[in-house]
């Protein structure tokens, strides 16, 4: 439950503001708000460091919009994830300082720029084509308060192109890299530095990488100790557990 608005609804109370019936029904909706077709989770920020993102996927435009709604009341900054162009005019109409971001597919509103982080965060691809799940995580940082640099097209076929970065690798606090095919970067990257390096595989590669499933393998039996794995195109999860592993005491 959040602790500051708990106490701004019972200073209301005091000074007369607020009913009593009012104030119940207020605090009752600052763990989760029900609205139907959704259960919105307000107590998410204090309990996890971000507030709850709206994953688009699977829900109408309709369905969105009536969340983001209540989130863009309590929360200085909200992401939806998996969306769509025609989401994001809907969006704009709520909250004209919207962002879309087309490679994403993300709508991001960011009022807090708070840096929030110990260091930076590198985010690197090893191909063009990966770098729409990398900018997923890229923006997630983002807005969860960290200062990112972004390093595209930088895999293992060119090795001389991941070498040319090591300076700017090892001055990271923590290093997420994205690739597809047979998803051997990560292992590369993490023989170079000594931090934390999140592998992010990608769904990119002919039909043996099985749209992921050979680059998640691969990088789950990496040699590199310091390498952890999330889900395949999971660029949200990656930025957020970089986030978390960034942030200021």
């Amino acid at each position: 439950m959040n602790t500051d608005e708990l106490q701004k609804i019972l200073a209301k109370v005091k000074s007369g503001e607020l009913s009593e019936p009012a104030a119940a029904e207020a605090i009752k909706n600052l763990s989760y708000e029900d609205i139907g077709y959704a259960r919105i989770d307000h107590g998410r920020a204090e309990r996890q460091g971000f507030p709850e993102v709206i994953f688009g996927q699977g829900k109408t435009p309709d369905q969105i919009c009536g969340i983001f709604e209540k989130l863009i009341e309590r929360s200085p900054n909200v992401l939806i994830t998996r969306t769509t162009a025609e989401v994001f005019g809907q969006i704009r109409n709520i909250f004209t300082d919207a962002e879309w971001h087309e490679s994403a597919k993300m709508i991001r509103v960011i009022r807090d720029t708070t840096d929030l982080g110990m260091g930076e965060i590198s985010i690197c691809t090893a191909g063009t084509s990966d770098i729409p799940v990398a900018e997923e995580a890229a923006l997630t940082c983002e807005a969860m308060g960290n200062r990112v640099q972004r390093i595209w097209d930088a895999g293992v076929a060119g090795i001389h192109r991941i070498l040319g970065e090591r300076h700017r690798l090892q001055n990271s606090r923590v290093v997420i890299v994205a690739a597809g095919m047979e998803g051997a970067l990560p292992s590369v990257v993490g023989g170079l530095v000594a931090v934390p390096v999140i592998a992010l595989p990608t769904s990119i590669g002919y039909g043996a990488s099985f749209n992921g499933l050979a680059a998640l393998l691969g990088m789950l039996n990496s040699c590199a100790s310091n390498v952890t794995v999330v889900n395949i195109d999971n660029g949200f999860g990656a930025g957020f557990a970089a986030s978390l592993i960034n942030r200021k005491p």
